[in-house]
């Protein structure tokens, strides 16, 4: 059966799901999506039209497979600030040119944009963008409505708002507060309800459930009015038929204003930015883990932005909340995208008339919910237990955030990192000479299939996305080494990162190790801590490496001592051909057996002098025999060897194993001694085992693979050929 057989047949088999998937996103869609209109200041319906355009328009032409796309939370201050300065039919236009940008962005394969923002500025921004919802909302969620000029003002004057709603006379205003509270309870715990069947409905369409409920009650069974205050239902919610006929006409007339671009590049910005982030979150929720096609979603969530816009709608964003329900109701494509809008029509077409019964503290409960997840003080906790300087980079992109505006938060936080990386650094030239330069290096190896990436200079913020470039085109399923010990300078953004990578590579059946980070010094226990090479190496107080916890466990696992520090006693490694032209500097990471007689750990030498010296960190195996064996070097046989049989270095042939004469290069003095010691159980044990520099001093082996530091798979590998061919050589008698 062909692919594309084979794929309509799995997209029908798994219709079922993707339709039930897309009926409970739904339900959350449905009171979100009027929440958030209404908490920008647009008319409810508009969160639908943006939730139904964007789903349809990214179903049939998104480059992701299980995001689901609608307004988002991020967006909420931006479209206030908009509607406000630009008026209700100007801010749809902004809207629309949003959208414009937001394709060209996708034309211009700018879905790497992301990149270029620090995380811990990221988490600043949206912890701003959670308080300005969370700062609105708790008022109204009270029944108490206020106006203030910054989003601090509405934070400060909410224990007043509590206050006077322990005071209300007013019944209206008690109930409509009471219909705030309890459904802010519901968000709050209702996740702490394990029942399969009550959590077939999410929190938030309890909530509209119950409020429809609570109005019927009070009409048909006690004969009276709603009691909740009129002023805080919901209104306006129009039939199919006048959503159609009441299609906003455009206004330009703002178009030349400054206020009007500013609005459209804030817009642009954070849908971007709200959109990347989610699709790559999406991405690794993913039971398939596939990647997708951010430039190619770009594109599609711009041109429903650009319909939403001219429909009068709101900007179209993936949204991270309701992409992760759907995924854990078993979707597997778009169509359950497509069918979350699906339902949302139905909804307005059958019940537009019961959704006027919810009450608009209730919506503004889920808001208030929201908002608190953004800005919880367990995303500051973990900011601080990363490192404090990211602390900082917070709380400075935060406070900008508020008092000035979202572009210049981020901006701010941008620049903030940047200075730090200086400070910390004690270097502003190491960022101006190297930032230009290419400074990540890619191949696969040919005896391994390894894929292996060195990076230098620096690795930050700035220029990821070159590393990121280079990992996005290896398989998931492969091997791959990346390599920092060049590299003077790593920053918390790119931890993160090779962490998810790690996770990613896990779970699709490769290998995804870090090397190279042991000599790096670093303030914070956290994986994702910042790190810098220290000019003088001090071991002892640094914490240990993600590599170096996994070294910990292996030398458990093994019954094997582990230790990680410097050490400069390094004699026993003089006597070998290998370090006669190279100075030692040290040995750390050391495995050992409890005897010594088998040891592993990473070395730091050098080659040349002055401008020709190069420094080389690798990992290599000592075995010592405490008998005496014949000097030797073994190594795998290529073109470079077989030139030096012309110097005069002669390789050692077996005539009576042609395979191995062809394969290795066997060099030494004592050719006599060494035809005796290779003995056919000594030659067939190198001819079925992976090739290894191999090189004796007459009383010790030493073994390393490639001059470079061994990933924890290869220090396995490793560990495992040491043992065997040290009981294969203490069988030979000499």
């Amino acid at each position: 059966m062909s692919p594309k057989k084979n794929n309509i047949k799995e997209f029908f088999k798994t219709l079922p799901k993707n339709i039930f998937s897309g009926f409970v996103v739904s339900l959350i869609a449905l009171p979100l999506g009027l929440g958030l209109a209404m908490a920008s200041d647009a008319p409810p319906i508009a969160g639908i039209i943006s939730a139904v355009i964007g789903g349809i328009v990214v179903a049939f032409f998104g480059g992701s497979h299980v995001t689901i796309a609608g307004p988002g939370n991020g967006l909420v201050g931006v479209i206030l600030i908009a509607i406000t300065t630009l008026g209700l039919e100007s801010a749809y236009i902004a809207i629309v040119f949003s959208g414009i940008l937001l394709i060209l962005l996708g034309f211009f394969r700018m879905g790497t944009l992301a990149d270029f923002f620090p995380s811990s500025a990221i988490q600043g921004m949206l912890a701003a963008i959670g308080l300005i919802i969370l700062g609105k909302q708790f008022h109204i969620m009270l029944a108490h409505r206020i106006k203030r000029e910054d989003t601090l003002d509405y934070l400060i004057e909410i224990p007043f708002s509590i206050n006077d709603a322990l005071h209300y006379e007013n019944k209206g205003l008690i109930f409509a507060a009471l219909a705030g509270i309890i459904s802010l309870s519901i968000m709050l715990f209702y996740s702490k309800l394990r029942n399969k069947y009550l959590q077939l409905i999410p929190a938030p369409m309890w909530i509209v459930i119950l409020s429809i409920c609570f109005s019927y009650y009070f009409e048909l069974v006690l004969h009276e009015h709603n009691p909740i205050a009129k002023e805080y239902m919901i209104t306006g919610i129009p039939t199919i038929n006048h959503i159609i006929s009441d299609i906003p006409i455009p206004n330009f007339n703002k178009v030349t204003t400054l206020s009007f671009w500013g609005s459209v590049l804030a817009l642009t910005l954070i849908a971007g930015i709200e959109s990347l982030l989610s699709i790559k979150a999406v991405d690794k929720l993913d039971p398939e883990k596939r990647r997708s096609n951010v430039n190619r979603d770009l594109k599609a969530l711009g041109l429903a932005t650009v319909g939403s816009g001219f429909l009068g709608g709101l900007n179209v964003v993936t949204v991270i909340a309701r992409s992760s329900v759907n995924v854990n109701n078993g979707a597997t494509n778009r169509s359950s995208n497509f069918f979350h809008s699906v339902f949302l029509i139905l909804f307005i077409v059958l019940f537009s008339t019961q959704l006027t019964r919810i009450p608009l503290p209730a919506l503004m409960a889920i808001l208030v919910y929201t908002g608190y997840k953004l800005a919880s003080p367990n995303v500051i906790t973990k900011i601080f237990s990363i490192g404090k300087e990211q602390l900082v980079i917070f709380f400075v992109t935060l406070i900008v955030t508020l008092k000035i505006g979202l572009i210049s938060g981020i901006l701010a936080g941008v620049i903030t990192t940047f200075l730090i990386h200086i400070i910390l650094s004690k270097s502003i030239g190491l960022f101006i000479r190297n930032v230009l330069k290419p400074n990540v290096l890619m191949y696969k190896e040919e005896n391994t299939n390894n894929y292996y990436v060195s990076v230098k200079h620096f690795c930050s913020f700035l220029n990821y996305y070159r590393l990121k470039q280079h990992l996005d085109v290896v398989p998931e399923d492969q091997d791959i080494i990346v390599d920092f010990s060049l590299c003077e300078f790593v920053d918390h953004t790119v931890m993160e990162n090779m962490y998810n990578y790690q996770e990613l590579f896990n779970k699709k059946g490769g290998h995804f190790d870090v090397i190279g980070l042991d000599m790096h010094d670093t303030d914070s226990n956290h994986p994702f801590a910042l790190r810098r090479l220290l000019p003088v190496p001090n071991l002892i107080n640094n914490s240990l490496t993600r590599r170096q916890t996994h070294m910990e466990t292996l030398a458990k696992d093994y019954n094997l001592s582990y230790n990680f520090k410097k050490q400069k006693q390094v004699h026993f490694l003089n006597d070998f051909l290998f370090f006669n032209t190279k100075s030692i500097s040290h040995i750390y990471n050391e495995l050992s057996h409890q005897d010594k007689t088998i040891s592993l750990f990473d070395i730091e030498f050098s080659e040349g002098e002055f401008i020709a010296k190069e420094v080389i960190r690798t990992t290599m195996l000592h075995i010592n025999l405490k008998k005496s064996i014949p000097e030797f070097t073994l190594d795998r046989e290529g073109f470079l060897e077989k030139m030096y049989a012309f110097a005069g270095f002669k390789d050692i042939p077996f005539e009576d194993h042609i395979d191995f004469s062809n394969r290795f290069y066997l060099l030494g003095d004592n050719e006599t001694a060494i035809r005796k010691f290779f003995n056919d159980d000594l030659i067939h044990f190198f001819e079925s085992n992976p090739y290894y520099h191999v090189e004796s001093n007459g009383q010790a082996i030493l073994i390393f693979s490639k001059e470079r530091l061994a990933s924890i798979k290869e220090i396995k590998a490793l560990l495992d050929f040491g043992k065997r061919l040290k009981d294969v050589i203490l069988s030979i008698k000499v």
